[in-house]
């Protein structure tokens, strides 16, 4: 999908800060949304972010997922 930034203003930021950075404007322009969506997620509690993502992990897990055990992670750790 592309995208196309009509506003002058933001192409003008665009390019000021691809030559700051000197790399090109679309990886600018990915660095700052990346850098913006950090600072949003960071505002998230952490306990909503944790199940958000034990969530995320469940739903990969399919419908044959199990819980872990102690054993489990002490084998995924090398634990004796």
């Amino acid at each position: 999908m592309t995208l196309q930034i009509r506003d002058e203003r933001a192409r003008e930021l665009a390019e000021k800060l691809a030559r700051k950075r000197n790399v090109t404007m679309t990886a600018a322009v990915i660095q700052a949304l990346e850098g913006e969506l950090r600072r949003e997620n960071a505002a998230v509690p952490l306990s909503r972010r944790a199940a958000d993502i034990a969530r995320d992990l469940k739903a990969q897990a399919g419908p044959n997922g199990r819980a872990l055990n102690k054993q489990d992670v002490d084998d995924m750790w090398g634990e004796p």
